[in-house]
């Protein structure tokens, strides 16, 4: 898989950027999706959520 192989290459440096020092699990976007289905979410219209860490708060 072509990003497989740019992943191994960059994770380092992905790594370093990353206030949590982690890659993103699937468990880090299902919280989101399952907030955004649930009833909480019922006032939130035309929100962008990001899901990454911190980095864009870099």
């Amino acid at each position: 898989d072509m990003m497989a192989a740019t992943l191994e290459e960059r994770e380092d440096e992905y790594l370093a950027r990353n206030p949590l020092g982690r890659l993103c699990e699937p468990s880090d976007i299902a919280g989101v999706a399952l907030f955004l289905a649930s009833a909480a979410s019922a006032y939130t219209t035309g929100a962008v959520i990001p899901c990454d860490g911190g980095v864009a708060d870099l």
